[in-house]
């Protein structure tokens, strides 16, 4: 299957090569080296791809994301590792493709309960994905035999823990279906300069009570080894 990301008509990369082939370049933004890791195995040496980790959460991956698109020319980028999942919506050793990436921290406490900086009238707190492009490549991955879904991802500083914080995210989104700490930071930057983002995500472990020992890393990080093949084929 194939399918081109949806770009920016302004953009300067998505254009093909003479030959017909993609010119597109991608950059892939990771938190931490084991998940660059897992990514660059599934990408086999590809050329158009560029894979950095730019430490953990929001404001790190933002400023290594501003920074990588200010060095180079890049038709999209893609937000990917490892994350938990909602249950019901997307389980350990799955994948998700986000819809769209939300901030689900930033916002203020009130009498009333939590309420978004969107609510509160501070702009927007999410930063959707080209929808073509999301089902292209969740079509893709089930395709070859990957379990996935479709969602929005959450963004939170603070990695859920308790039975009580995993209701209320749940609650103030029903239909999210994983939570990480940095997509909404790469999508800000790449949305500030026009390029498309998406996020991708290998579910480790429930959203819910912390439980290290029933976490399943190494099978997500293989996961998303087998993910990054596949974004070979699509973007």
């Amino acid at each position: 299957m194939e399918a081109k990301v949806e770009l920016n008509s302004q953009s300067a990369a998505g254009t093909e090569a003479a030959d017909g082939t993609r010119a597109q370049r991608v950059l892939i933004v990771t938190a931490v080296a084991a998940e660059r890791e897992a990514v660059l195995r599934g990408l086999r040496g590809s050329s158009r791809f560029d894979v950095i980790a730019a430490g953990a959460g929001p404001a790190a991956a933002a400023a290594g994301t501003a920074a990588a698109l200010a060095a180079g020319s890049y038709g999209c980028v893609v937000s990917a590792g490892i994350g938990g999942g909602f249950p019901g919506r997307a389980s350990v050793g799955s994948l998700v493709v986000a819809s769209e990436m939300l901030d689900a921290a930033l916002g203020a406490e009130t009498p009333e309960g939590f309420r978004s900086a969107a609510e509160l009238g501070f702009g927007s707190v999410s930063v959707p994905a080209p929808g073509g492009t999301v089902q292209a490549l969740a079509a893709a991955l089930a395709a070859a035999g990957l379990t996935v879904s479709t969602g929005p991802v959450l963004t939170v500083s603070t990695a859920t823990g308790t039975a009580g914080t995993a209701a209320a995210l749940a609650a103030r989104h029903p239909e999210a279906a994983a939570e990480a700490m940095e997509g909404h930071g790469v999508a800000v930057a790449a949305h500030s300069l026009g390029i498309a983002a998406l996020e991708l995500r290998a579910i480790s472990n429930a959203v819910g009570p912390r439980d290290r020992a029933a976490w399943k890393i190494n099978e997500a990080l293989d996961a998303l080894t087998a993910a990054a093949a596949i974004l070979l084929e699509v973007l």
